[in-house]
């Protein structure tokens, strides 16, 4: 093993699991500061996830074992999530691979086991929360599977490594169809990381929750679970943001010393967007998601038209 793969598996790893958290942070701090408010810290996740876990976990009357494994199977998801995607190009020895598509599948098991906890409790604002997830889901994933697909088909593979090379060559972003990947994960990132105009993540209103409904009936170490899962989401969308679906350096050392401050750009990019964008109503989102599929669509279709170099 190389000295680049061992400092990128070493990155995706300690990352993935313990950097993490700070992402959803940053992005609640620039968007306060954005606002004119002194706002919380960044290191605020972490204060969460430590005052959770030494709590104990709560298990509402008629709840059986789905409810009970729910945030252990999402968070076993999210850590196998974070070892598929790969860093600077290059992915770490955890004998889960780098394949596309199994990451959707992967990402999609998670969301499962939140939609079926909430079935469990039976709760009513948890359904609600589950019920607008897995609809906003249906259009979500496509999208996600239509992006990776044009650079799979650009990279005539579906192995993350491939993709990160492919989109590393500038050479071709003179391609239509790369920029219009790019646009599509785009949207991708804004509702996988529950950000305005799909969710907004400083509502406490359960009425209006879509990401935090499922999340209701869990207290203690199952919360700290499920609120580390959805940092670790953050991480995957936006590593793969910065490592696939925009130019990057082909040099991995380069392209390790490159991503903490891709990773700050793209996190006070979600907090503008957060301050100039209000909510959209929960029956437009799928048009916003359509547009998005669209462009993935017309980026596989100039693409197999042989648009570009």
């Amino acid at each position: 093993m190389s000295g680049a793969t061992l400092a990128a598996a070493a990155t995706q790893l300690v990352g993935g699991v313990l950097v993490a958290p700070l992402l959803p942070g940053l992005v609640q701090s620039a968007k306060a500061r954005l606002q004119g408010r002194r706002g919380p810290s960044p290191l605020q996740p972490y204060r969460e996830l430590r005052r959770l876990a030494g709590k104990s976990a709560v298990e509402p009357a008629g709840t059986g074992v789905v409810y009970r494994v729910a945030p252990a199977l999402a968070a076993a998801c999210a850590l196998v999530a974070v070892a598929i995607v790969p860093v600077a190009g290059l992915g770490g020895p955890f004998g889960v691979g780098h394949d596309a598509l199994v990451l959707a599948g992967v990402l999609a098991l998670a969301r499962f086991a939140l939609v079926a906890s909430a079935w469990d409790t039976g709760n009513g604002f948890a359904l609600m929360g589950a019920s607008r997830d897995a609809t906003l889901a249906v259009f979500v994933e496509p999208v996600l599977a239509l992006a990776l697909l044009v650079l799979a088909v650009a990279a005539r593979t579906t192995d993350l490594r491939g993709l990160a090379a492919a989109s590393a060559n500038l050479d071709r972003w003179s391609d239509p169809a790369l920029p219009l990947a790019a646009l599509a994960f785009a949207f991708v990132v804004v509702a996988e990381t529950g950000r305005q105009p799909v969710d907004n993540p400083d509502t406490h209103l359960e009425l209006t929750m879509i990401h935090e409904g499922p999340l209701i009936e869990y207290a203690g170490r199952d919360l700290a679970y499920l609120q580390w899962a959805g940092a670790a989401r953050h991480w995957i969308v936006l590593v793969l943001a910065a490592g696939v679906f925009l130019p990057h350096p082909a040099d991995p050392w380069l392209a390790l010393v490159l991503m903490p401050p891709t990773l700050l750009a793209a996190c006070g990019g979600l907090a503008l967007l957060e301050t100039l964008v209000v909510k959209m109503r929960i029956l437009l989102v799928p048009r916003l998601l359509g547009v998005a599929a669209a462009l993935a669509l017309l980026g596989i279709v100039t693409r197999l038209a042989g648009a570009g170099p």
